[in-house]
């Protein structure tokens, strides 16, 4: 008898994806009427000025604008896009030495294999890190870490990017004492800095204990059947499990390597603190970065410049990506739709009751982190907003600012149009539509916490 084969539901690429939205976003530009608030410069910083929303000339995007703002999109993301090209190069070039899989065997020996611990160690570590607003963008820079370690362990891709992206976004979703964003929305709240930190604190070990819980029961489901992964590393480069033990020893040359590398993580770190560096620097170091790992792995000068190539062509895919991902902003912006989709969202807000309004600004950062990731752009757009209408329906400021905090950090673990997101997975080699499944259940439970946190702020008229 022949046999039918039923298809099987295929999710879309994640190029396939976010060019939906931006159809979307073209669409919006046509039947959302255009507008826009004045603004105001504080700090640097371009601030909306509430109240002062008004109609415009429409201004659809067209047939051509709609592509070009996917060029547009690339060359305004191009420091995120090159650096993380250059991470991918790099890495490839400490990761021929050895040393990163060598070292991991090492650290795994020591502590016995205990996967639960090492695993539980790196998400606290990362989640500490930006408890106090640490890492930010350069976490693209420790996911190669944790690739390295999950597969030591014979786990699968999708925990080595787990513990240390959704680990840091446990301290960016609460923001404790960062001075960055929480300090931004703080700051046009007319807040004391890191005022309130104590219910933030509580929002930040229940976010703790729920994702190290969640990531820790895959990791369980996993170690007992390796098929139930749902991305393998024989998915991403071919690497299976037994060649894991094929590093050799940890040699006195891999200690080097490691050492000199986080000499200039070390060397980043200070300078982000004590100069303001960013992105462009992060790439410098990590050029600077490789080309000492090749002097100590004794790598000749035309074999640097191999390896370092085979490792950035292995995430141009995510390089593009994020460019896409930008193009969505760009046609609601230039299409002056944005304003006029903060301005109705706001508006009936401020008909609700005391504590739906303040569920409703904690849904509403969700729904508009999907738009701008940004945890400062979103603070600057929003925050002019929640602070006079908090004030008009008698809810503290300090339970607007951690309704934008808890809704800005939730949707960035899945949101499709974050470029730090897509270039996280992409130097992970994880598909988007397999992250999405994975990460889909723990954003629901993340969402209940912001809930049950932005009801105990309006309860206990939170200060």
């Amino acid at each position: 008898m022949d046999t039918v084969k039923k298809k099987r539901f295929e999710m879309p690429d994640a190029f396939v994806i976010i060019f939906a939205i931006l159809l979307l976003a073209v669409l919006l530009t046509y039947v959302v009427p255009a507008g826009e608030f004045q603004r105001e410069e504080v700090d640097g910083r371009s601030i909306v000025i509430s109240g002062t929303y008004e109609r415009i000339e429409n201004q659809p995007a067209s047939i051509l604008t709609t592509f070009t703002s996917i060029q547009q999109g690339l060359v305004d993301s191009a420091p995120i896009i090159f650096m993380v090209l250059i991470i991918g190069g790099a890495v490839g070039v400490i990761d021929h030495t050895g040393a990163i899989n060598s070292g991991v065997n090492a650290l795994i020996g020591r502590a016995k294999n205990q996967k639960y611990i090492l695993v539980a160690a790196f998400i606290m570590i990362f989640a500490v890190m930006d408890f106090i607003g640490i890492s930010g963008n350069a976490i693209i820079a420790f996911i190669p870490i944790g690739i390295i370690l999950a597969r030591a362990l014979k786990l699968d891709p999708i925990i080595g990017v787990a513990m240390v992206y959704l680990g840091q976004y446990v301290g960016v979703a609460t923001g404790t004492f960062d001075p960055v964003i929480t300090g931004l929305a703080q700051s046009i709240a007319e807040l004391p800095l890191f005022s309130g930190w104590h219910l933030r604190l509580i929002a930040f070990f229940m976010l703790l204990v729920i994702t190290m819980t969640y990531i820790l029961l895959y990791v369980k489901r996993v170690s007992k059947d390796p098929s139930k992964s749902i991305v393998k590393f024989s998915d991403t480069d071919g690497l299976d499990e037994q060649k894991v033990e094929e590093f050799g020893p940890f040699t006195g040359r891999h200690k080097l390597v490691l050492l000199t590398s986080l000499a200039f993580m070390a060397f980043f770190i200070y300078g982000v603190f004590q100069f303001e560096w960013s992105t462009n620097e992060l790439a410098g170091i990590f050029i600077m970065m490789s080309i000492a790992a090749a002097i100590v792995g004794r790598f000749r000068m035309n074999e640097y410049v191999e390896v370092f190539i085979k490792g950035a062509q292995g995430i141009v895919y995510g390089a593009l990506v994020i460019g896409l991902a930008r193009a969505v902003v760009i046609v609601l912006e230039n299409g002056k739709v944005l304003d006029t989709l903060v301005n109705a969202a706001f508006t009936p807000m401020a008909e609700l009751p005391l504590f739906l309004a303040a569920q409703a600004m904690f849904i509403f950062n969700l729904l508009f982190n999907l738009i701008v990731t940004s945890g400062t752009g979103q603070a600057a757009i929003v925050m002019p907003f929640m602070v006079p209408l908090a004030d008009m329906l008698d809810i503290s400021r300090q339970t607007a600012v951690l309704a934008f905090k808890l809704g800005d950090g939730t949707t960035n673990i899945i949101a499709p149009t974050s470029g730090i997101l897509m270039a996280v997975l992409a130097v992970g080699k994880i598909p988007y539509s397999k992250w999405f499944k994975f990460v889909l259940p723990l954003v629901g439970l993340w969402v209940v916490v912001g809930i049950i946190m932005i009801g105990i702020a309006v309860v206990t008229g939170y200060q």
